[in-house]
């Protein structure tokens, strides 16, 4: 199969189609940052946790989960008002000596959920805040409006400061919102986002396991190349590119 100059060999398309249906799964979630979400009840509490979590999932699973579940248990649940409210501000102070999770200091996690809580005031909603932004139903308009709020706001790190990089955070946090009929996304957004464009989350380990099936030539990390390794589960999933996403674990998985 090829696209332009993307080509995805027969056997690779059909190894990636047996994996995405054998591991998108309710058990894929066990261990997975998306299990986070599912653990509050209303749709308000799962996109802010979601977005919470998307933010913090980076390094090692064992390190940043009880940093996500420090969050869920201080909200008590009520992670949308947790924010929204400003009550963050009791349980993450602004302390610039105090690390929260690798580089990310208190007083670092403590703006970052400010500039949310305040894109919550000003929007209503990080929901409204997208579906006000974006006009064209497309991924890269959501991140972009995404990244380029928190940049505005002085908050780097936490949120990528543009999409030159390929936002694999942000990216995830999109598939999370807009794929519908799975087990494991929450398809909340499906109806401002078009899933056709959903751009895969690539990290390193993603960059590694499509190098090995011939969908990537370099180990780049930069939006061009996540929107390049889209194409190619475009020619394997063409009304669902990010099935690939769940595709690519379980190669990783059993190679």
């Amino acid at each position: 199969m090829k696209y332009k100059d993307v080509i995805v060999a027969d056997e690779t398309a059909e190894l990636l189609r047996t994996y995405a249906e054998r591991y998108e799964t309710s058990d894929f979630i066990i261990g997975d940052p998306s299990w986070f979400m599912h653990q509050v009840e209303s749709a308000e509490d799962r996109i802010a946790l979601a977005f919470l979590a998307s933010a913090l999932s980076y390094g090692s699973r064992k390190q940043f989960f009880p940093k996500i579940q420090y969050m869920l248990d201080c909200s008590q649940g009520r992670v949308d008002e947790w924010v929204r409210s400003g009550a963050f501000a009791n349980d993450i102070p602004d302390d610039p000596e105090r690390c929260y999770y690798r580089l990310y200091t208190f007083s670092t996690m403590n703006r970052f959920i400010a500039a949310f809580s305040e894109m919550m005031r000003e929007y209503g909603s990080l929901t409204e805040f997208v579906r006000q932004s974006v006009n064209d139903a497309k991924c890269i308009s959501a991140v972009e409006a995404i990244t380029s709020w928190f940049a505005a706001k002085g908050i780097e790190g936490v949120i990528p400061k543009n999409i030159q990089s390929s936002c694999k955070r942000v990216c995830m946090f999109m598939r999370w919102m807009v794929r519908s009929d799975s087990p494991v996304d929450l398809g909340l957004w499906s109806d401002i986002i078009d899933r056709r464009t959903l751009i895969m989350p690539m990290d390193t380990h993603v960059v590694q396991q499509s190098m090995r099936l011939n969908l990537l030539a370099s180990s780049s990390t930069l939006m061009s190349a996540a929107q390049r390794l889209t194409s190619a589960m475009s020619l394997v999933f063409p009304d669902d590119p990010l099935k690939g996403d769940f595709a690519l674990f379980g190669y990783g998985v059993n190679n």
